[in-house]
């Protein structure tokens, strides 16, 4: 991949590692990456999204993400904290101008965002405004979506199809699996996705699909690689 200036733009903190966690391990060191999270990912989970226990999870979650980026040599990323599972409740345009304003103040040359294949409404809508945000009359000259584990896979009706492997080292998935490791709260024993197996096992498959070792897939939506 030819890339100097990479945003991610996640719906809720963790999507970024499930979805680029390795690409992010491996390109650290020649590519400025920077995460902007839309929603928080948490208070969603609480009777009142409000309560006093929901505000304190979301701060957790969040710290969570700056640790696990700070463990992949990432330092930049911003957080918007938009309602958990309440952006189809958004107005598109809300979100829009967020990403415009992203992309104004970064200039990313590559964009990615998540799949419109994925069973989180969420990932949907910030799909849905990133196309419109990264037009091709901007700065991004490629835009690729990228798969979430327990999200894009778990959409039935819609296959992720993904046209762009980037091959990965056993270090690369290792460091992907341990950035993760720092959302407690959101990783379980196999066979749930989120673990160490389900990270592993999903790398080594877009391997197989690609012909390398370990891989990580993208559906390239607009560009050239």
């Amino acid at each position: 991949m030819n890339i100097n200036k990479a945003l991610i733009i996640a719906a809720h903190p963790d999507d970024d590692i499930l979805g680029c966690g390795g690409l992010i391990s491996n390109l650290k060191n020649s590519v400025d990456f920077k995460v902007t999270f839309i929603a928080e990912g948490t208070t969603c989970r609480y009777n009142q999204s409000d309560c006093q226990e929901a505000i304190e999870e979301l701060k957790v979650r969040n710290g969570y993400a700056v640790q696990a980026l700070n463990f992949l040599g990432v330092n930049q990323y911003s957080f918007y904290d938009l309602p958990c599972g309440k952006l189809d409740q958004t107005p598109l345009i809300k979100i829009n101008k967020i990403i415009e304003k992203e992309i104004a103040d970064f200039c990313p040359d590559t964009i990615f965002t998540h799949s419109n294949c994925d069973s989180n409404k969420d990932h949907h809508k910030v799909y849905d405004a990133t196309i419109i945000a990264a037009r091709p009359q901007s700065c991004v000259k490629k835009l690729l979506s990228y798969e979430v584990l327990s999200s894009t896979e778990w959409g039935f009706d819609k296959v992720f199809a993904p046209n762009v492997f980037f091959p990965l080292t056993d270090f690369n998935v290792q460091e992907k699996w341990d950035a993760l490791k720092f959302y407690k709260t959101e990783i379980k024993k196999f066979p749930y996705p989120r673990s160490e197996k389900g990270i592993k096992t999903l790398a080594a498959y877009r391997g197989l699909q690609s012909g390398y070792k370990n891989a990580e897939a993208y559906r390239l939506i607009r560009g050239c690689m």
